[in-house]
């Protein structure tokens, strides 16, 4: 990358320019400059007489809301999962609000991804072999590793999350992207994503976005859950012994 000149290079190259010239105004700078006085002069005048509505201008708040990122939601500091989540993934809120604590990861991102991956199903198994709560694949744990343990599951999978927000720089929609179709993924144009990662995104992001702006329902859970997840939660119900 080119770098920059310093001010003192740019002061040079001013001062240059004007040695190079007669040293005093000649006749031909004297009229254009009566002409941009008169131009000025009229111009404000103009100003004051029909000023700008100021319903053509935007409201300062808007300004605001506009200069946030879209990967930082109002209640990024939140603790909490939101209510939206269905009852089998309330199960978990405590634990998923200490998992995303030591993840430095909003919660509704991690109750996302578990509302998605197993509904709250410990011991659910994947047909490709992703395993537990936040179905992990087989090859990101250790030997020693209990995968079903929802303590290491959470450890492994959000781990990977994490990784995948990072490559995403902070981006959650392209961090699900990620998590469900690898990190390599996010730096691909999308119509290259498998469908199963543009129907992961579709329901995910919406639904992550709904939690995180206060929402108390979500059409695009409501949605996953009558297309994807009936018997997903059905199991994830029994498993838990939820009345």
């Amino acid at each position: 990358m080119p770098r920059a000149r310093s001010n003192k290079t740019v002061r040079q190259t001013a001062a240059t320019h004007y040695e190079q010239g007669s040293g005093c105004f000649s006749g031909f700078t004297i009229v254009p400059l009566t002409v941009i006085f008169v131009s000025a002069v009229l111009a404000s005048l103009a100003w004051k007489t029909n000023p700008i509505p100021t319903t053509q201008l935007p409201p300062a708040d808007s300004l605001a809301v506009a200069a946030l990122p879209v990967d930082v939601p109002p209640d990024s500091t939140s603790t909490g999962i939101s209510p939206i989540f269905r009852m089998e993934v309330q199960h978990w809120a405590d634990s998923i609000s200490e998992w995303a604590a030591a993840s430095s990861l909003n919660p509704n991102l991690v109750a996302t991804i578990m509302q998605i991956e197993s509904c709250g199903d410990p011991r659910a198994v994947s047909s490709a072999g992703a395993m537990g709560l936040f179905q992990v694949m087989p090859f990101h744990f250790y030997t020693t590793d209990n995968p079903y343990n929802p303590n290491t599951n959470a450890a492994r999978g959000l781990a990977y999350l994490v990784r995948s927000l990072t490559a995403a720089n902070g981006d959650a929609r392209l961090a699900m992207a990620g998590y469900n179709g690898g990190i390599s993924i996010i730096q691909r144009a999308e119509w290259n994503w498998s469908a199963q990662t543009k129907r992961y995104v579709q329901y995910g992001a919406p639904i992550y976005y709904d939690a995180v702006n206060g929402a108390t329902s979500s059409d695009a859970l409501n949605n996953w859950y009558s297309h994807y997840g009936v018997s997903l939660c059905r199991q994830a119900h029994q498993r838990l012994g939820l009345p």
